[in-house]
């Protein structure tokens, strides 16, 4: 099979195309024709070695897939050959066929194709499992969510919204707020133009935002440190920005504010029924059209180091999938 190859820690760029062997079948696993790949930041990490999982040379990158099972380990039930299922991985989606564990394999609506499969898991699981059990996003709050553009930012606005909240996005530029504002945002804030911190208190009338969704790490976190309301609470997804932020503990205490480190794929281990009745909810809004998955660009296994390329310089919006 086809796969795209990272030889060595490096840079997209360094990203090969080759033919290696299709993955083989192990103890409870299930080999999924990949019809589509989902591209995230975390991609990135894993090329650059600075991922949590490092994976032995060569690997192919690749968290999160969708496609048809074509085999399946004995005793699986789970599911069945011709299934269409999308899948979460270790690394190794950047390839025609995948191996996954079988808890880790989920039927897709057949309302849902492969494009959109591949960009869902990922990005809406993170912000799902994130706001209704790390920071608990109640009705009538306010939602500050960084990187509002992004794979995962987008999923936070819209989930936020339907969990009742005001949702204020935070984007790099009107191009991208107007992305935001059309998945549901109700304000926006341009934080290469405006003063992060001065606009969510203003927007908020002085009080500031219950809960902090952020991604981006660095400045902009730091910002929302201030931005965010007495007893407020705030959500480390991750540091797209390349910039671990040092919390000030004397803001924490004075302000009465939680901060959680929240790293999503923790659950497919610590608690895979929960990620299962997650999957339902979301599987059930997307079937009634509460949610509207935004796949920006659809590009080919060869052009994976132009994908990662877009969310290291984060030119792109919402999703980038590769297809097989």
């Amino acid at each position: 099979m086809r796969a795209v190859l990272c030889r060595a820690q490096g840079k997209p760029e360094d990203l090969i195309v080759d033919d290696i062997p299709s993955p083989t079948l192990t103890e409870n696993s299930v080999r999924i024709a990949v019809r589509a790949a989902g591209v995230n930041f975390a991609d990135t990490l894993l090329v650059s070695g600075r991922y949590q999982i490092k994976p032995p040379y060569p690997f192919s990158p690749g968290l999160e897939v969708a496609g048809e099972v074509i085999e399946v380990a004995k005793g699986v039930r789970r599911c069945k050959k011709g299934d269409r299922v999308m899948a979460v991985l270790d690394y190794g989606g950047f390839a025609e066929e995948v191996a996954a564990k079988a808890s880790d394999v989920f039927n897709i609506p057949d309302d849902m194709d492969f494009e959109t499969a591949a960009a869902f898991p990922v990005a809406y699981g993170t912000s799902h499992l994130g706001l209704k059990l790390k920071a608990h996003l109640n009705k009538g709050e306010t939602l500050l969510v960084n990187g509002a553009a992004g794979g995962v930012g987008l999923t936070a606005v819209e989930i936020g919204k339907l969990l009742g909240a005001t949702v204020i996005a935070a984007a790099r530029g009107t191009d991208r707020l107007k992305v935001a504002t059309e998945s549901g945002a109700d304000l926006g804030v341009d934080y290469t133009t405006e003063n992060l911190h001065e606009t969510v208190k203003r927007l908020t009338g002085g009080r500031g935002a219950d809960v902090v969704y952020d991604p981006i790490g660095g400045p902009v976190f730091e910002a929302s440190l201030r931005a965010v309301a007495p007893g407020g609470r705030i959500l480390a997804v991750g540091f797209a920005s390349g910039q671990v932020p040092q919390i000030p503990a004397n803001i924490l205490l004075i302000k009465n504010i939680s901060v959680f480190g929240y790293y999503w794929g923790a659950y497919r281990t610590l608690d895979p029924a929960l990620i299962d009745k997650s999957f339902k909810e979301l599987f059930s809004w997307f079937s009634d059209g509460k949610l509207k998955p935004h796949v920006s660009e659809t590009l080919p296994l060869e052009k994976a180091a132009e994908a990662l390329g877009s969310l290291v310089e984060r030119r792109s919006t919402g999703k980038i999938v590769l297809t097989p």
